[in-house]
């Protein structure tokens, strides 16, 4: 039986190309798509989702913002998230059919997955179409292979401390960090510290015209890390 689902379409890193085809057209016979907006200085609405389905060219008509408070007190986001299951499950009662987009992969570190729960919750069935995380599209633009034969990755949401990265190091893994602003000291310090590995940190990876990278020690060292920036730290003789 063909049921209908509310899908968690994946946009990818920022560059509407990397969308997948299933993604976007999921999108294209979608009849509504929530779509997560921040808000900034000034009450300027700041939607990167949107801009990605402008890009897409998917009917303005159909997108329909919803916020989400960018705050590490998660208390008042669950709460937006909740509303918005419970928009999303309105639409799908008239039998409209529902997308909610989230950045990078909808599965990996997303706050769609609070909302997922919520649906999951009241009985309403729902999938995921993948995409590609942001740390994909940095080694992408770096040309650099992650982990190779039997080598390991670990992901880092933010949150580290010296002696967590050290060990990794020391048992040979690679390291991604994806929001190093929250250990930027830290981070920093390792760098700074040790000569017998490679550091690769990215900005803004996805955004035409915005994207920025370097391996430069100094040049990381010297900058203040902003929300959207991504390291991926290896051994050098892991490359």
């Amino acid at each position: 039986m063909n049921i209908n689902r509310i899908s968690f379409v994946s946009l990818g890193s920022g560059d509407p190309e990397l969308i997948t085809l299933k993604g976007l057209k999921k999108l294209q016979d979608a009849d509504v798509i929530l779509t997560p907006s921040t808000n900034r200085i000034g009450n300027e609405v700041v939607s990167r989702s949107k801009s990605i389905l402008t890009e897409l060219h998917i009917d303005e008509n159909k997108i329909e913002l919803f916020h989400v408070p960018m705050s590490k007190d998660r208390t008042n986001a669950l709460r937006y998230y909740e509303a918005v299951a419970i928009l999303a499950a309105k639409y799908y009662s008239e039998g409209l059919k529902v997308a909610i987009v989230a950045e990078g992969d909808s599965g990996f570190y997303s706050s769609s997955q609070y909302i997922n729960e919520e649906l999951m919750k009241i009985g309403i069935p729902t999938q995921r179409i993948g995409g590609i995380p942001a740390f994909i599209s940095c080694a992408a633009l770096a040309n650099i292979h992650i982990a190779k034969q039997e080598e390991q990755l670990v992901v880092i949401p933010g949150k580290t401390d010296s002696n967590e990265l050290i060990s990794y190091l020391n048992s040979g893994k690679s390291i991604i960090i994806m929001k190093p602003s929250l250990s930027e000291s830290v981070i920093k310090e390792l760098i700074y510290s040790k000569n017998n590995i490679d550091h690769h940190y990215f900005e803004n990876v996805g955004i035409i015209g915005k994207e920025y990278y370097t391996t430069d020690k100094k040049t990381i060292i010297s900058k203040k890390f902003p929300y959207f920036s991504l390291l991926i730290i290896q051994n050098k003789f892991s490359i």
